[in-house]
């Protein structure tokens, strides 16, 4: 009798402990993702401060091509986070990158426009950016990894699905703060000062993540630590490009391919969705912001549910829910949504979109996560996702500003299309589902016990699960 109390007093306790730690690193996440998003969401505001141009087409234009360059700096950052997480510890990882951050936050906050130093201003811009797209780009990866590892084994897709949770709330406070404010203090204001708060409010949330990170607990074993100083003879250490690109490239080239269609499509229905509303639709720039709002707070509260149903069915079905419907519905969705000034049909619209993305957002971090293993994990997935997310995710924004200056939106849908079309065509031939994983043999099976053929994989090759 007392064995079969202690397994579900043991549960609870892996339950609790999994909960306490996914809390502290999303809440990180969320701070992280919140600095990113706070850029676009007041670019309209403050790129009159830093960039000459007086068309507010060719002006958001700029603004946008200096959050594109952001993204160059991601797979650097991933790199080194990466590296650092895989060799000395999440937990550590995740505390340099969210104190980068927060100094990038407070640096733009006072930083002098262009009428007090001139083209310093801009360059000083893009520096601090570049310095914060460094920053994310080790978040990413590394949060992915500390979500998926700490969870407990049934409950993976719920647990991870928070690292979306966090990142979505990230710019849904972004618009939340941007709402307010424009209620508070009037587009003259906001236009003259206001726009500084936001970055505050960011620089000052960063200092107390970084306080509540202090108490998480580190995920990889001091077998690994180890081995990052003194690797076995003839073994690559953990956290290496060489380990990265001789045993695990097959995994890091479908890693690139999850991501591609959907950073492609969040970007579209999360980020460049506000300014195509405001000069593609007619949609003035307060009733778009509060579209965006509650179409993103719907979606947020949909992770968790789309994550357990993952852990019912696997991950594969989702992506294919994500992949299939993206392909059929993108165009027929932004064209009407291009075509309509009635606020609450672009509601519908954007939540249709966003209600296909959901599939791919709440288990992409497990699905990539569960690509590689411990040694090789934050690595992998943190440069997989950001030479994807840099090339075409953090290029949306620019891409559509462009080709909406140009009259040649149509293009933009296509462009979409096809980017999912690619992932699609990823997730039904290099995927399959609820195969044996690297997380599953080492803290557990996710779908009942591994089938003997998983188990007896040699250690060169990567299990390819969804």
């Amino acid at each position: 009798m007392s064995t079969q109390q202690a397994a579900p007093q043991s549960e609870a306790a892996r339950t609790r402990k999994a909960v306490g730690n996914i809390l502290k690193g999303s809440a990180g996440n969320l701070v992280e993702w919140y600095d990113v998003y706070i850029y676009t969401a007041f670019s309209a505001y403050f790129a009159s401060h830093f960039f000459s141009s007086k068309d507010p087409l060719q002006s958001n234009l700029e603004a946008m091509a200096v959050f594109a360059v952001t993204f160059l700096m991601r797979p650097i950052g991933s790199w080194f986070f990466g590296r650092y997480a895989d060799r000395k510890g999440r937990k550590a990882a995740l505390t340099v990158s969210v104190t980068m951050m927060s100094a990038g936050s407070f640096a733009i906050a006072i930083l002098p426009t262009k009428e007090v130093i001139g083209v310093w201003a801009l360059v000083l811009l893009i520096l601090i950016r570049l310095i914060q797209g460094f920053s994310v780009g080790g978040e990413y990866g590394t949060s992915a990894t500390y979500m998926s590892e700490a969870a407990t084994a049934k409950r993976r897709g719920f647990f991870s699905s928070f690292q979306y949770v966090t990142l979505i709330g990230g710019q849904m406070l972004a618009l939340l703060v941007l709402v307010i404010l424009e209620q508070a203090l009037g587009k003259e204001a906001l236009g003259g000062w206001g726009w500084r708060i936001p970055f505050v409010i960011g620089g000052f949330a960063a200092l107390v993540v970084l306080w509540l990170r202090r108490s998480m607990e580190e995920t990889i074993s001091a077998e690994q630590t180890a081995a990052a100083t003194a690797p076995a003879a003839g073994e690559a250490q953990p956290g290496t490009l060489k380990l990265l690109f001789t045993k695990h490239w097959r995994s890091l080239l479908i890693c690139i391919g999850v991501t591609l269609g959907g950073t492609v499509a969040f970007y579209t229905y999360t980020n460049f969705i506000l300014s195509f509303m405001q000069n593609t639709s007619g949609i003035a720039k307060e009733t778009s912001s509060q579209i965006n709002f509650w179409a993103l707070l719907i979606f947020m509260c949909l992770q968790p549910v789309y994550g357990m149903i993952s852990d019912k069915v696997g991950r594969k079905p989702l992506l294919l829910w994500f992949g299939i419907l993206g392909v059929l519905c993108t165009w027929p969705l932004l064209s009407a949504l291009g075509g309509t000034t009635d606020p609450f049909v672009a509601f519908l619209l954007m939540m249709g979109g966003l209600l296909i993305v959901g599939g791919y957002t709440s288990i992409n971090a497990l699905v990539k996560a569960e690509l590689f293993p411990s040694s090789i994990r934050a690595l992998g997935v943190g440069l997989g996702y950001a030479i994807a997310n840099s090339l075409f995710g953090g290029t949306v924004p620019l891409v559509g500003a462009a080709l909406q200056k140009a009259g040649q939106v149509e293009v933009f849908f296509t462009y979409v299309t096809v980017a999912i079309g690619i992932s699609l065509l990823v997730y039904i031939f290099a995927l399959k589902n609820k195969k044996s994983t690297h997380l599953d043999e080492e803290q557990g099976s996710a779908f009942g016990s591994p089938r003997a053929d998983d188990n007896s994989r040699a250690d060169d090759q990567d299990p390819v699960s969804a």
